[in-house]
């Protein structure tokens, strides 16, 4: 008959593994997607390295339809750009920024 302190032992033992092996799981699927996510990221800049550097500055962003308007998602703003060119709300913006800095 075993001695019921060592079967406690081995008890908590293998809870001990169990866990161990729950958290090594989780981290696992954590690596594989992030590397999923490395490949996907490899793969725009092989693109994006392709694209001729001129083609890649001539792309204007698109407008979209939002409640009858065309609007950008995100202004575009080239260098040298004036702030005051930037539409009302993204003005604000940028003036809250300053002022929280």
């Amino acid at each position: 008959m075993l001695d019921p302190e060592l079967l406690e032992r081995i008890t908590a033992r293998r809870a001990e593994l169990d866990e161990l092996e729950e958290q090594l799981a989780k981290q696992l699927a954590e690596v594989r997607d992030e590397r999923d996510e490395l490949a996907v990221a490899e793969r725009v800049h092989e693109r994006m390295s392709e694209q001729p550097a001129d083609e890649r500055a001539s792309a204007a962003p698109m407008p979209v339809q939002v409640g009858g308007q065309a609007l950008m998602l995100v202004p575009h703003r080239r260098s040298g750009a004036e702030e005051a060119t930037l539409p009302p709300d993204c003005q604000r913006i940028l003036a809250a920024a300053r002022q929280a800095a």
